[in-house]
């Protein structure tokens, strides 16, 4: 039986609130504020043990670690902002035609799209004269808002 202790408390809070995927050096510095003994060991740990019971997902992309994000959300697709790491949900639709040029016999089961670029806050801090690009911003930014 697990227990609810206050780290992992906290982890789900960080989870719950930042509605994207958080890394678990994100979710360590999310949680910190409510849970001051936290380690990185200990976010691992827990991570493991919420993907096992089903209540949170691993969200994994090329070439990336993994982020994580509360289980049972919505079908949706990610975007990876290049300049500040964040992950990001992109709601809505599935792009049609994905599976049109498949061979004979092929059957998707599953897909995941990823999109790569700036987000919002990173594109204004490159555009400006003078400013270089924006330092990794805290995981409690969400959404790119």
């Amino acid at each position: 039986m697990d227990r609810h202790t206050s780290q992992r408390i906290a982890i789900e809070t960080s989870l719950r609130s930042a509605h994207r995927p958080l890394s678990p050096a994100e979710i360590l510095d999310a949680a910190k504020p409510d849970a001051p003994t936290i380690n990185l060991a200990t976010v691992y740990r827990t991570l493991k043990r919420l993907t096992e019971n089903g209540l949170i997902r691993a969200v994994d992309l090329p070439g990336e670690p993994s982020r994580y994000e509360l289980a049972g959300l919505p079908h949706h697709h990610h975007f990876k902002c290049d300049a500040c790491d964040r992950v990001f949900d992109v709601p809505g639709k599935c792009p049609s035609g994905l599976a049109d040029g498949l061979p004979s016999g092929f059957r998707v089961r599953d897909h995941e799209v990823v999109l790569v670029g700036t987000c919002a806050d990173c594109g204004h801090a490159t555009t400006r004269p003078g400013r270089s690009r924006r330092p990794r911003a805290s995981p409690s930014h969400n959404r790119g808002t």
